[in-house]
């Protein structure tokens, strides 16, 4: 069986979080996190940072797969529509360099990881840490981009397995 490396991306038009992980032999090799941090200036130069970053981390790490989150409802709609802006810019960077991406609800990521839809930021941060064996402290946006590839994963393996024994039962 061949590894299957994730890019994870956690878009905000501030701090955008990335992880990287490749799973093999039901077990995951944790390559590489971080945030990119966006200058304080308009909008429009923020985006640029993120698409170029996000595109930059493609060159180097070569992902099979890319997951990010969706935008979820937030109180501001100004918050809400940067968001969404800065998601547009990382997918772009994906969507030109023809990699699959798939979006996954921020419930639907921290059920994956910790068993309930509501956890906090700790309990994701822990629970990251234990599934890759990593020792210190995470950035959040960065543990929150690793939960988006690690849900990946999972969520792949499952898909599959429901679709390689409907073969079989039919």
């Amino acid at each position: 069986m061949s590894a299957l490396r994730v890019l994870g991306i956690d878009p905000g038009s501030r701090v955008t979080g990335y992880g990287v992980v490749e799973y093999k032999n039901a077990s995951f090799t944790y390559l590489n996190s971080g945030c990119i941090r966006t200058p304080k200036t308009a909008l429009c130069g923020r985006l640029g940072v993120i698409y170029q970053s996000v595109f930059t981390l493609i060159g180097e790490y070569e992902p099979d797969q890319v997951a990010v989150e969706e935008v979820f409802m937030a109180r501001n709609p100004q918050s809400a529509l940067k968001l969404g802006q800065a998601r547009g810019a990382a997918i772009s960077a994906v969507a030109m360099q023809d990699l699959e991406i798939t979006e996954y609800a921020a419930r639907t990521v921290k059920k994956a990881i910790t068993g309930t839809g509501s956890a906090s930021k700790d309990q994701i941060q822990h629970m990251v840490k234990m599934i890759l064996g990593l020792t210190g402290t995470l950035a959040e946006d960065a543990a929150d981009a690793l939960a988006i590839a690690i849900c990946h994963v999972n969520t792949q393996g499952t898909s599959r397995a429901r679709v390689q024994n409907s073969r079989h039962i039919g």
